[in-house]
């Protein structure tokens, strides 16, 4: 992952309610496990008609989305099944945030793993949000707020740990991998680690 301290774009608004990840990514399109490629299939039931044709009335049809890279959606996104290539999705479409007043709990986890900042924002702030679509919203993810084109900033709320993954680009396994070396001092000192490297209950196998 690459990290990530702000983002400023034009919002996309999404304003429907409930909308789970089989809407956000429907499962006809889940026999690949590849992150690449799947903003095709980003909404793909409501973006083209059953011909393949895309929607001129859907939001990510119109030239306004071109290039924006905040989804505010409506209450209650990405409930549903756990399937990661929801937020692989909105990744590949070039969204980096998505914004509601609430936001399923698995997904939220795998949209912070992939590197897509998951907001959950207060009803006063969604509510503008909603009401002004392809307004210049900036998100600070080291700060933790939304600041509004009239100079309004709204706090929202995250994880410190999640936090420090974001901005510095690594997931649970990179950060592990990360402190190592304090990680072997520490079985060092413990004598669950030899000298060597190699942990003391294991037999090196012989020549």
């Amino acid at each position: 992952m690459q990290g990530i301290a702000q983002v400023r774009s034009r919002t996309v608004v999404l304003p429907v309610m409930d909308v789970d990840t089989d809407q956000i990514f429907p499962a006809r399109f889940l026999a690949t496990t590849s992150r690449e490629g799947l903003g095709h299939a980003l909404f793909a039931d409501w973006r083209f008609d059953p011909s393949g044709r895309p929607r001129p009335e859907f939001v990510l049809n119109r030239p306004e989305a071109k290039g924006c890279s905040i989804l505010v959606a409506g209450k209650n996104f990405g409930g549903g099944s756990s399937r990661e290539h929801a937020a692989w999705a909105l990744l590949d479409q070039g969204f980096r945030v998505v914004i509601s007043t609430s936001i399923a709990d698995i997904f939220f986890s795998n949209a912070l793993k992939n590197g897509l900042v998951p907001v959950r924002i207060d009803e006063t702030t969604h509510a503008w949000l909603l009401a002004h679509p392809g307004a210049e919203v900036s998100v600070d993810i080291g700060e933790g707020t939304v600041a509004l084109p009239d100079g309004r900033r709204a706090a929202f709320p995250m994880d410190p740990f999640a936090r420090h993954c974001l901005l510095h680009g690594v997931d649970e396994l990179g950060y592990l991998l990360s402190r190592k070396p304090d990680i072997e001092a520490w079985e060092l000192a413990r004598g669950m680690l030899s000298n060597s490297g190699r942990e003391p209950w294991i037999v090196p196998e012989k020549d």
